[in-house]
């Protein structure tokens, strides 16, 4: 792994979620980084940033979306994302794919390559 739990959880808004847990996203973000962009002449210095915005991602894709929008009476929530956005349904996943100048984010993001993620609402 490149990035550290303290890293993941200096740029999320807000999470509840244990070390261990923020743990096994970044093991998850660390194989999808190494596999699409370590072989791309990135540095480990960018690469590390890459995959902690891409370990942000993937926990605000699943465990904790992100709201645009929230309000106490009658209890309403709008949350940031469309579904299918994948890389560009976050806020982090945006960064991600800014980051990578190789452009293989970004060429994934707009669906012209085979991985994709997509945002899940959280049923709890």
């Amino acid at each position: 792994m490149r990035t550290t739990v303290d890293n993941v959880i200096n740029i999320l808004d807000d999470t509840d979620l244990d070390e261990d847990v923020i743990e096994g996203f970044i093991n998850s973000a660390n194989v999808f980084v190494t596999a699409l962009l370590g072989t791309k002449g990135l540095s480990t210095e960018l690469l590390t940033q890459i995959e902690m915005w891409m370990s942000a991602h993937m926990i605000v894709s699943t465990r904790e979306r992100q709201s645009k929008k929230e309000q106490a009476g009658t209890a309403m929530i709008e949350w940031a994302g469309k579904w299918g956005e994948g890389l560009l349904g976050t806020t982090y996943g945006q960064m991600a794919v800014t980051l990578d100048s190789s452009g293989t984010l970004n060429s994934i993001a707009k669906g012209k390559s085979f991985a994709w993620t997509k945002a899940i609402p959280n049923f709890d």
